[in-house]
């Protein structure tokens, strides 16, 4: 089974070597067929706290490893403005 990996923008640093990493999906509304943003927003664990809010991280799930956190970083794109 492949390993899942996402790509987003960090929005909350706040906590000891977790992350929260908010993923955009759009999509098609079936019916109308405006573009539909959808955000979902997943914690993950930062072992080295490098992660700062607005950073472009690629995040890759792994075992969990407390009752909501089940990804972990893997790699750290930059800033968000640049």
């Amino acid at each position: 089974m492949a390993i899942k990996e996402r790509v987003g923008v960090v929005v909350s640093d706040k906590m000891d070597k977790t992350v929260v990493v908010a993923i955009e999906n759009r999509s098609s509304h079936t019916k109308y067929g405006k573009i539909v943003v959808r955000t979902k927003r997943y914690k993950a664990h930062d072992e080295e706290n490098k992660c700062k809010s607005g950073d472009r991280v690629r995040i890759t799930e792994t075992r969990p490893l407390s009752k909501t956190k089940r990804w972990a970083v893997a790699e750290i794109f930059g800033t968000k403005n640049g």
